[in-house]
């Protein structure tokens, strides 16, 4: 994959999809959870993911996949914290909270 989630796909609730197992889930997300420490190009993705965790249907599950799939084919790419280095991470993003289909909350005012 080139990308974590399509340009054009919106994650959003799925009332009437497969319900697939939350345990399974879970462990998924925690795992991509505990990768963006080092992958923060995935932030944004998992955390959209994360919002579904109570009750996860297989469109969810499918990002998901997408995600690890993304992060199998750019395991070159990442961050390395170094003792030497600077501590300090500076980073910049662009996300359109109201872009949600869910709630249309808008986190920026």
């Amino acid at each position: 994959m080139k990308t974590t989630l399509g340009s054009s796909q919106k994650v959003c609730k799925d009332n009437v999809g497969e319900n697939v197992d939350p345990p399974l889930y879970r462990s998924m997300i925690g795992s991509l959870l505990y990768l963006t420490a080092s992958r923060p190009d995935i932030m944004f993705s998992v955390c959209v993911c994360a919002h579904f965790q109570a009750f996860p249907k297989m469109s969810h599950l499918n990002i998901v996949k997408r995600i690890i799939r993304y992060v199998a084919g750019t395991y070159e790419l990442g961050i390395w914290y170094s003792k030497d280095t600077n501590p300090n991470l500076i980073g910049f993003y662009d996300s359109c909270w109201a872009g949600d289909v869910d709630d249309r909350n808008n986190t920026s005012g």
